[in-house]
């Protein structure tokens, strides 16, 4: 598991680089698939 230390200042962040990725991939996943939701729609709309 990859972790990333952050110092700001005072504050220390800790980013658990593998978590960040899944949701990051999830994130590409659902929009994607708003995309082409998005775009069935608009296909059946434009035809007469």
């Amino acid at each position: 598991m990859k972790r990333k230390l952050i110092i700001d200042g005072n504050a220390v962040y800790e980013i658990d680089e593998d978590c960040m990725l899944k949701k990051r991939m999830e994130g590409k996943k659902e929009n994607k698939e708003q995309n082409d939701k998005g775009k069935s729609q608009h296909q059946n709309r434009a035809r007469p």
